[in-house]
């Protein structure tokens, strides 16, 4: 598109979405340092910071006083690599009854983040109001991971909850595939890996403002430069640090970057959010539009106003509690059994003994 902005401003004579104004104030109130762009000379230090600040419940900070349990889980990595380390909540006293499960990969643009501090909101908005079982991934981190490494990890633990759904008491025919951003993208990538492996087939997916395109070419990467709290400058140091020299090449596979699938047919119904004023909005809305053009089903949200990672940054707003509700949605419509297609049981009996004709 051959947009370029000039410093931390949008490209000149670009118009820019508004904020909503709750997430504005927010936004206005974070400090310098959670503005500033990521760069490669700054994605270490970044790095550092986040796993000092980022919180990290444990197992006994997460059994909600005993209404879940949670277990920490060690499971054989991709051949030739580590374990994985899974994170494993459900539903207290629910023993003997097989559960759906959310296969959950967290965010951090996959250089950031773990599998423990997403959990608090997950189980207190889904385990526990939806008797679902969460199954949180520790995959590797970029740069130290390339790609396909965190995908890999995310293949590995899923191939082995569903070989042990028993022993983890879920259903494997019930298995959605869950995160936000950069958990969003492996989400998708996963999906697709899945289906042409032939491995367990996903009920659905759930892509929070999902990170699938490494090129950085949409109107809305170039048209939120500078603004709310990821960017363009940010994003395309975290593809390379993923990517490395494959970054933005013609021929990177669909796992790597999901957007340069062209083939969408077969997968899960997916649930897909993202906000008007973030950079994510474009490739989010063509993912979307991809799934409905391949047959698929797809539920798509663009909350107006919205930033990215605009729950986390103001969970009190209006707009955040309205997500947080069509999610659950989602997630409940999902999971309710169908009922039997075609007329009550009643109305067969009255159709098949009709009354004499005088």
């Amino acid at each position: 598109m051959g947009l370029t902005g000039q410093g931390n401003q949008p490209p000149r004579g670009i118009p820019v979405p508004p904020f909503d104004p709750e997430l504005a104030v927010a936004l206005a109130a974070l400090d310098e340092e959670s503005r500033a762009p990521i760069t490669p000379d700054g994605l270490a230090a970044r790095q550092q910071r986040d796993a000092a600040s980022r919180p990290r419940p444990t197992a006994r900070d997460l059994c909600a006083d005993g209404r879940l349990e949670v277990t920490e889980l060690r499971v054989p990595g991709p051949p030739g690599a580590p374990d994985v380390t899974l994170v494993s909540a459900r539903p207290a006293g629910l023993a003997g009854r097989p559960l759906p499960l959310l296969y959950y990969m967290h965010g951090g643009a996959m250089v950031m983040g773990n599998a423990w501090s997403v959990l608090p909101r997950i189980l207190r908005e889904w385990a526990l109001p939806l008797e679902l079982a969460v199954l949180s991934v520790e995959y590797r981190l970029a740069p130290r991971a390339r790609y396909p490494e965190p995908l890999e990890d995310c293949y590995a633990g899923l191939l082995w909850a569903a070989g042990h759904a028993a022993e983890l008491g879920i259903d494997p025919h019930r298995i959605v595939l869950g995160g936000k951003s950069a958990g969003g993208g492996l989400a998708a990538a996963l999906a697709l890996l899945t289906r042409d492996r032939g491995g367990p087939v996903p009920l659905g997916q759930l892509l929070l403002c999902p990170m699938l395109d490494d090129r950085g070419t949409t109107f809305s990467s170039h048209q939120m430069t500078g603004l709310g709290v990821w960017d363009l400058t940010s994003n395309t140091t975290a593809w390379k640090a993923l990517l490395g020299e494959r970054h933005g090449a013609a021929d990177l596979p669909p796992y790597a970057a999901p957007a340069r699938a062209t083939d969408l047919s077969g997968l899960p119904p997916a649930f897909i959010e993202v906000g008007s004023a973030e950079i994510y909005r474009d490739e989010d809305v063509a993912y979307a539009n991809a799934l409905w053009q391949a047959g698929g089903q797809a539920e798509l949200h663009v909350w107006p106003g919205a930033c990215h990672g605009f729950d986390g940054l103001a969970p009190e707003a209006a707009l955040t509690r309205a997500a947080r509700q069509t999610r659950t949605h989602w997630l409940t419509r999902l999971l309710t059994p169908t009922p039997p297609v075609g007329p009550p049981r009643d109305r067969l009996r009255r159709t098949a003994a009709p009354r004499p004709v005088d």
